[in-house]
């Protein structure tokens, strides 16, 4: 890819890391991640989104909130299950729930306000992996339960766009086989 400009190349190329490792951002590097999201697209200066950084200790809290949701939603869930929820916080030494706190707005739906907490949410991963380190943005059930956004000290109006994993990668970066824009483009 010579000849293309570095920050387009870091675009290109970036891909999520399923497995990471410590150390973790500081406290600097997570103010500047945080600053970077914070310039996400903002119609109308609602500021939508909401960060909540869980590092340390606090993984394992948050893991137990992760097993509860669980079992809210399966009361039958074996240990493995249960294990897996309880742990999932374990992969990485910073986990950064991200929400959008929803306002009603006569000219911003709230379907653009969670985008815009997307966009928040992916200006996190890019952050962090421009700080060389690595991220992967999770969704799934967790993100689905407004319980678990209570447990953590969520408003009623605010509801999960996922959570931004961050640490070093521990495993290689996994092939992602290039994509013609032809596939996905079309000029009318």
């Amino acid at each position: 890819m010579s000849g293309v400009p570095s920050s387009l190349r870091f675009l290109q190329e970036r891909n999520s890391a399923a497995r990471l490792a410590g150390p973790g951002p500081g406290a600097d590097e997570l103010e500047q991640m945080l600053q970077c999201a914070l310039r996400s697209p903002d119609h109308a200066r609602l500021r939508p989104w909401r960060f909540i950084s869980i590092q340390g200790d606090r993984r394992m809290a948050f893991g137990e909130l992760l097993r509860a949701s669980l079992l809210r939603r399966d009361p039958l869930a074996d240990q493995a299950a249960q294990d897996r929820a309880l742990n999932a916080p374990l992969r990485a030494p910073l986990v950064i729930a991200v929400l959008v706190s929803l306002t009603e707005h006569p000219k911003v739906p709230f379907w653009e306000q969670r985008l815009s907490a997307g966009c928040a949410a992916f200006s996190l991963t890019l952050a962090a992996e421009a700080m060389d380190y690595a991220a992967i943005w999770r969704t799934g059930a967790f993100a689905e339960d407004q319980q678990l956004v209570r447990d953590l000290g969520g408003a009623e109006n605010e509801e999960f766009v996922g959570f931004v994993y961050v640490g070093r990668r521990d495993c290689p970066a996994k092939p992602i086989p290039d994509l013609e824009t032809d596939d996905f483009h079309r000029v009318w």
